[in-house]
This record gives C-alpha cells, structure tokens and sequence, in this order.
C-alpha cells in the first residue's frame, strides 16, 4: 500500500526503525519509554526519543511536547499485592487540547493502525492534558 499524497483518513506508515525500537522496549528492556511522532514528508510514524532504563515516569511526561501530539510507549515496573515485581507497557496517544486541529486530526486517523503495529501493549490511555495520564492514573490501571 501507497502512503504518496495519503490523506487524513488512510493513516500513516510505520518505519521499521519504530517497530525494531518498541522490541527492544518491549522483549530487552533498553528503554523505559519510547516517543513516536508523524513525520509528515516520509508519510510515517518514527522515533522522536527514548528513554533509557534509569529513567522514570517524570522523565518520559516532561519529554512530551506541550502543544503537539505524540504517540508513546511506557513500561510501568510495579509490585503486586503478592509482592511480584511485574510489568505493563502503555500505550499513550497524547493529543493536547492546544496542539493545532491538524495534528490532531492527523494522529487519531493513524492512531489505530500504528497501535495494531505493536503487540503486546497492556493498557491504551488518550490523553489530552497530563492530569489524564498521571501517574496515579497508571497505577490505578495495574490494580
């Protein structure tokens, strides 16, 4: 399938580098968090940052841009009731109320194929300001 002149409705390619980097987050753990945007041009979803293992939740929200949307990936480490140390990835569409009505548009018609691209994904959270993915918000997920 052609990307060329696709408009909003047929979505977006994912680059290979995008699928080979959620792998690595998701089976090695080599990052905490991974920051996916729309590259316009190359008609794809593509790596904009990750986060090392170190890095913590703060870290990926203040990696967010305030006024456009992203789509990401987060690996939530926590202990269980049982006292097991366990493991979610997140899958986060941030589309911020002030980003431009383009952008928006454009990240919720790719959203859905880009999502079916990454396997194993916990817990979707739409996200249009950051009270939305607290970190509370998270936690209440996994419980």
């Amino acid at each position: 399938m052609s990307f060329r002149g696709a408009n909003a409705s047929s979505g977006m390619g994912v680059s290979e580098h995008s699928k080979s980097t959620y792998l690595e987050l998701q089976r090695k753990k080599v990052f905490r968090y991974v920051i996916f945007k729309i590259d316009e041009n190359r008609k794809e979803v593509v790596v904009e940052k990750t986060g090392g293992p170190s890095e913590g939740y703060d870290d990926f929200t203040d990696s967010l841009p305030e006024a456009d949307c992203r789509y990401a990936v987060f690996d939530f480490d926590f202990v269980t009731s049982e006292n097991c140390q366990k493991s979610k990835i997140f899958f986060i569409a941030w589309s911020p109320s002030v980003s431009r009505i383009r952008s928006k548009m454009l990240y919720a018609t790719s959203k859905d194929r880009f999502r079916r691209e990454l396997q194993g994904i916990h817990y979707e959270i739409q996200a249009t300001d950051p009270t939305e993915m607290d970190l509370e918000v998270i936690r209440e997920r996994v419980r």
